[in-house]
């Protein structure tokens, strides 16, 4: 039988495709997507901003070294930004997180906040809950302003039967009950972007992150499904009304603002930080501009990785009204971003309002008096 005319050539096309490799071209070029990047040739304004256009909070970073640590660099860096106070959440706890804030004290004491840190391993030993209370009371009198909780909650913290410490295990609920009769916030991140827990193929986003970076695949087993661990956090959060939690990274709902609404409304005791999901905003300006004037008093600033270069996208992001402009890391996101605009009021309530009354003993004299 004669095939009709219009499928002969089409199927001679598609045998043509699938017998050439993907990286390879029809004039015998090869070039593989992953350094497939031209620079765009689109022509419109561009608005580099390397200085916030209001003094900052960002509470969303790491400094290890900082018991020790000269700090006037790091002030001047800061300075530059327009970053009037960083908060460190890597304080360890006991003597090193003392030895973190007597040196914040001798140098910089109103330019640099620490977090305390603690360890959910072993929680059904008889005496860990007493220590871990004593340990959180402690770090509080000398001078930890809150209390960051790793993502290894959840994901490989173990009791000492080798069982995985869920977000909300009831043995938990003196720490977080503690953290409110402190009046101290926990910036908490549990899991990590969905992605990560669906299979690694040409339909997820995060394929090239995944190549590069193959110990963050998960699966349902490893540690357990994304969705379970969301919920346990969720759950907790309800649990302890009186006390402030800063949920991480968007707490991984970036990508679906409808759904993170949702939970905001369900849990007025749940904040959020944007560190590291800048490119998720940047590519839904309109939905994200309605985002944030809808949440505008539960949104914090946050970058996470201190790198005082890429503070720049987070600022063209939020204040300018730039198109199509990339982010830094194209593992991270291949896709083009657009500034939202934001007004004044809102970028001073996420800049440094808002941490300023969930963060207990910050100089509020470094900001505006309105």
């Amino acid at each position: 039988m004669l095939m009709p005319k219009l499928t002969l050539p089409l199927s001679l096309f598609t045998l043509l495709c699938i017998s050439l490799p993907v990286s390879q071209t029809l004039d015998g070029q090869h070039l593989d997507w992953e350094a497939y990047d031209p620079p765009s040739s689109l022509v419109v304004p561009e608005t580099i901003i390397t200085r916030a256009k209001f003094p900052f909070i960002d509470v969303h970073s790491h400094q290890w070294r900082m018991a020790d640590q000269n700090l006037s660099q790091l002030a001047s860096e800061m300075d530059e930004m327009n970053m009037s106070i960083m908060v460190n959440l890597s304080g360890r706890g006991g003597q090193q997180l003392k030895a973190m804030t007597d040196n914040v004290a001798r140098q910089f004491p109103n330019r640099f906040v620490v977090f305390t840190n603690l360890d959910f391993d072993n929680v059904d030993e008889p005496d860990w809950q007493e220590h871990a209370l004593a340990q959180l009371e402690t770090d509080f009198k000398n001078g930890a302003k809150g209390l960051k909780v790793y993502k290894s909650l959840g994901m490989r913290n173990t009791d000492t039967k080798g069982n995985r410490v869920a977000v909300d295990d009831p043995r938990l609920n003196p720490i977080w009950a503690k953290c409110g009769e402190l009046g101290i916030p926990v910036l908490i991140h549990s899991a990590d972007p969905k992605q990560f827990w669906q299979d690694h193929d040409e339909q997820n986003e995060r394929w090239l992150e995944l190549k590069t970076h193959p110990r963050r695949k998960r699966s349902d087993t490893d540690p357990a499904p994304w969705e379970q661990i969301m919920a346990e956090q969720h759950r907790m959060f309800k649990k302890h009304p009186g006390t402030n939690f800063i949920n991480a990274h968007m707490g991984w709902h970036a990508n679906d603002l409808e759904k993170l609404g949702q939970l905001l409304d369900d849990i007025p005791n749940m904040h959020v930080g944007i560190a590291a999901v800048i490119a998720e905003l940047g590519r839904q300006p309109r939905a994200a501009n309605h985002f944030f004037e809808k949440y505008q008093d539960r949104i914090l600033f946050g970058k996470d990785a201190y790198n005082p270069a890429e503070f720049h996208t987070y600022f063209r992001v939020l204040e300018s009204d730039d198109e199509y402009f990339p982010y830094y890391k194209r593992y991270h996101a291949f896709w083009r971003m657009y500034g939202l605009d934001l007004p004044d009021e809102i970028l001073k309530k996420v800049y440094y309002k808002n941490a300023l009354r969930i963060i207990p003993g910050l100089d509020s004299s470094l900001f505006e008096k309105d």
